[in-house]
């Protein structure tokens, strides 16, 4: 059980799995008033940065639950680093049927809403581990222009113009579900460059290293064909925010 090699290679050097900003982070946990002894659950964790910087910063305690080995342990090395081991843990494990033994104050699950086949699916998987009038917090992608056609919007990983809502309608989708969203942190164009260039970089030196993996011809046709694609896509039509919620 894990991901697929092309992913961990091309993320291996990330701290942050989304294009959300350390700093765009950090502001995030500071707009949320997280009082100390917050218990918070992850699903999709990644490498941990969430909870780990939040357990330094605000005195949180929580698990993380991902699929990937690579980036749990990532996440076990980076709250050793920060001196926060002691108050967050992580697993390996798939997030898709993870329910917390006892209700946590903030469940979560940051761009990775497959887990539950969609928004409405990741809302009600959360809701199973969240305490009545606990936060939830929700990382989509949504459409910041919308494409012109099927093609450009392929070309931003979706599968169809319909994968994806405007800010407005996805706001919305939230209400229809029987939440109030109570604050957002949305990554810029400045944020997707961060999150999406560092990916090159790390494409590149990897092929540097393993030019003769039996990966190396996927990673090279990537890292070829991915920052015109991008540039051109993901850049121009791809929004992608972090909402907070709270039950009705």
């Amino acid at each position: 059980m894990d991901l697929p090699r092309i992913f961990t290679v091309r993320e291996s050097g990330h701290r942050i799995h989304n294009p959300l900003t350390a700093a765009k982070l950090a502001a995030l946990g500071e707009a949320l008033r997280l009082a100390p002894g917050t218990r918070a659950l992850d699903l999709a964790s990644g490498s941990g940065e969430m909870l780990c910087t939040w357990a330094r910063d605000h005195g949180i305690t929580g698990t993380g639950v991902d699929i990937s080995t690579l980036f749990t342990e990532q996440a076990r090395a980076r709250a050793a680093e920060l001196g926060v081991a002691d108050r967050v843990e992580f697993v390996h494990g798939d997030a898709s049927g993870h329910v917390a033994d006892q209700p946590v104050d903030l469940a979560a699950c940051i761009g990775a809403t497959w887990i539950g086949n969609g928004v409405g699916g990741t809302a009600e998987l959360l809701d199973r581990s969240l305490r009545t009038g606990g936060l939830m917090l929700i990382g989509e992608p949504y459409w910041r222009r919308t494409p012109p056609d099927e093609e450009t919007a392929r070309a931003c990983h979706a599968t169809a113009i319909a994968d994806f809502l405007p800010l407005p309608g996805l706001v919305e989708q939230f209400q229809d579900l029987g939440y109030d969203v109570v604050e957002m942190m949305l990554a810029d164009q400045d944020s997707w460059d961060r999150y999406a260039a560092a990916q090159w970089l790390t494409m590149r030196r990897w092929l540097d290293r393993n030019p003769d993996d039996e990966l190396a011809p996927e990673v090279r046709e990537e890292l070829t064909a991915e920052p015109a694609r991008y540039a051109r896509s993901t850049r121009e039509y791809l929004g992608w925010g972090v909402f907070a919620l709270m039950k009705r």
